[in-house]
């Protein structure tokens, strides 16, 4: 696969052959990291998809299947005279969208739980699907608490 981020692994949270990856490297993965959350900032995008509410409804349901989520809820508003805002609850967590097509952004934060998502995937449909010209990617570490991490739950 194509790293869209280099800064990330190519699969980041799959398991991976034994010759391609370390025990470390899968540990920390799988025990101290709660998720993956990453903040995509999308600049110089097609202003009329930034501005259509159905747009936004399928990229964001879309980007959720692409990451391997499981959509629970979408809701969605169109705001007077423009923009949109998107939150698809996710059973491994969320992804939210956020757009000024006055200016061609949109702020989109997309966290997910469980080591079978890919979030990065979804960070990369959507930056193609609004047509992004340039963006900022972000990665937030998010750690288990010391208090749960002995602790099991499926997504």
């Amino acid at each position: 696969m194509e790293s869209f981020f280099p800064e990330l692994h190519p699969n980041p949270g799959w398991q991976q052959d034994k010759n391609t990856r370390d025990t470390d490297d899968l540990h920390a993965i799988s025990i101290e990291n709660i998720g993956r959350h990453f903040i995509l900032e999308l600049y110089q995008c097609d202003k009329a998809k930034l501005n259509d509410e159905a747009f936004v409804r399928t990229t964001i349901t879309s980007s959720a299947k692409i990451a391997g989520a499981t959509l629970i809820n979408l809701v969605t508003h169109s705001f007077n005279p423009q923009g949109v805002t998107g939150l698809a609850l996710l059973a491994e967590s969320h992804i939210s969208i956020h757009t000024w097509p006055e200016i061609g952004y949109a702020a989109i934060d997309v966290f997910t739980c469980g080591d079978h998502t890919m979030p990065e995937k979804a960070c990369k449909f959507l930056s193609n699907d609004f047509s992004a010209k340039h963006y900022s990617f972000k990665k937030i570490k998010r750690e288990i608490p010391e208090g749960i991490q002995s602790l099991h739950r499926d997504p």
